[in-house]
């Protein structure tokens, strides 16, 4: 039982690495990419290396039954996740907001 859950986070890991590629991708094709979203992007690559290290650490807490340890950790984890994901949220929140006006503004617009 262990073991899968182990398996589900460190593939979450994954999905969550493919996420952050994909949005790059997705940015990039946009053409200029503000410098404050590139860094910010970066950051989650950081924040993923530091969950799968918490999640290394929890292997070990598990076998050794340090229960406060596990709970902790994945508290962390869970955390950091919340981090990537409040921030995805408003960056792309910024993003739409930063659309062009006139573009949104053709789209409303009735033509008889």
């Amino acid at each position: 039982m262990q073991d899968n859950i182990i398996r589900r986070l460190f593939s979450s890991f994954s999905d969550l690495e493919r996420a952050i590629n994909s949005a790059r991708r997705s940015l990039e094709k946009k053409g200029a990419i503000p410098e404050e979203i590139v860094n910010r992007l970066k950051s989650y690559d950081t924040i993923l290396a530091k969950q799968r290290k918490l999640a290394t650490d929890l292997c070990v807490h598990i076998s050794n039954g340090d229960w406060d340890e596990v709970s902790r950790h994945v508290s962390l984890i869970n955390g950091l996740s919340a981090m990537i994901r409040d921030d995805a949220r408003a960056i792309l929140s910024a993003l739409s907001l930063n659309s062009d006006p006139a573009e949104d503004h053709e789209k409303d617009l009735n033509f008889c």
